[in-house]
């Protein structure tokens, strides 16, 4: 509508403006009950869940998931109908069930049309993959999951969700694995940004670039904003040089959209930094990023963990003995660590193949010496 000229949008031309957003939890259901209406279920489809986890689909998107889902039905009876008969026995079209894996796999398919230019693919990170940092674990659930799950409680206490957490700590300690495992465990959107790629040499473009992925983020609610690097984004605005002060517009439009005069319903921010010190104070206060996380070096437990989920698929010898390992990678990091196991694992295959080479070696010497001697 920004497009049309404003002469027309005054009263006596164009009298009233009727926006037809983005349909919420209940307009998604109704939506799918009548796209799915007369389709044969199965009695593990459940139309609530669909509506509950369908956050920024409209209803194109909602008939294409329907359709999808019983075109997958559809071709696992095709091999059983001869095409070239007129019509298909009833017994045939009686087999035809859409089930909930079916939904399931259709939405893997379908895209949301109002996150289309930021939708990224959900990664499959659970909470079980990350070893320690139960406290850290424990306040996202808090400040994402339960406003979400317990939204009445949080009505009756008047109480305001936190807008924004902030995860700081040494390079290498999962600080973006735990935003991945964010993204998989939340009924909600998610939005990555990765920070470099909002800075625009053209005047204006990068402030319009925060203020499209909060748009977004808002009409697609409940969504969650990802910053990694937030201090390439939000640097102190005394020390950010250059002649256009890109870097001071960009902090200033980011401190407005996330406590302005419009309110930030139903989106949580989360930054990941390894440089809290050179972050703009002003970002740090309650009402932005309301809880600042460290997620520190694993301790000796969390070691062990993070070495039971590396070696959980890996062929482990007996012999290795977790308690003496965890105490000699004292120190290390969650990459430290990973890249330790990677490294054990590289080491066996080298010796594995360096055996069995020389015994090939070895038979092709003895094969010689028998056909020398005959």
């Amino acid at each position: 509508p920004d497009a049309l000229d404003p002469a027309l949008r005054r009263p006596g031309r164009f009298d009233r403006e009727i926006e037809i957003g983005i349909p919420d939890e209940p307009g998604r259901l109704e939506i799918l009950e009548i796209h799915s209406r007369g389709m044969p279920f199965t009695e593990d489809v459940n139309l609530n869940s669909i509506a509950k986890v369908t956050h920024g689909f409209v209803g194109a998107d909602l008939e294409s998931v329907c359709r999808e889902a019983a075109m997958r039905s559809l071709r696992k009876i095709l091999p059983e109908i001869n095409l070239e008969e007129s019509k298909i026995p009833i017994e045939t079209l009686n087999k035809i069930k859409i089930t909930a894996q079916d939904f399931e796999n259709a939405l893997k398919e379908i895209q949301p049309s109002a996150l289309r230019e930021v939708y990224i693919q959900k990664p499959c990170v659970k909470w079980t993959d990350i070893g320690g940092l139960e406290e850290v674990k424990n306040e996202l659930k808090e400040s994402i999951e339960w406003p979400l799950k317990h939204a009445d409680l949080f009505s009756d206490a008047d109480i305001t969700p936190p807008k924004g957490i902030l995860l700081f700590g040494p390079p290498g300690t999962g600080k973006t694995l735990i935003a991945k495992a964010v993204a998989a465990n939340s009924d909600s959107n998610f939005i990555s940004i990765k920070g470099p790629e909002l800075l625009s040499k053209w005047v204006g473009e990068s402030e319009k670039g925060v203020r499209e992925v909060f748009r977004k983020a808002r009409q697609a609610s409940p969504c969650v904003i990802f910053f990694d690097e937030l201090d390439s984004v939000a640097p102190r605005r005394s020390s950010t040089g250059g002649d256009s002060h890109v870097g001071e517009r960009l902090v200033s439009q980011l401190l407005t959209e996330m406590d302005g005069l419009e309110d930030l319903k139903g989106v949580v921010v989360i930054g990941a930094t390894n440089r809290p010190d050179i972050i703009d104070e002003a970002l740090l206060r309650p009402g932005r990023f309301d809880r600042l996380c460290e997620v520190p070096a694993p301790d000796n437990e969390a070691i062990k963990e993070i070495l039971r989920i590396h070696m959980a698929k890996k062929p482990v010898d007996k012999a290795v003995d977790l308690d003496k390992l965890a105490e000699r990678a004292k120190g290390f990091t969650g990459a430290d660590i990973a890249a330790l196991v990677k490294a054990a694992a590289i080491s066996a295959i080298k010796e594995y193949i360096t055996v069995n080479r020389n015994e090939t070696n070895n038979k092709k010497l003895e094969n010689g010496i028998h056909a020398s001697n005959s």
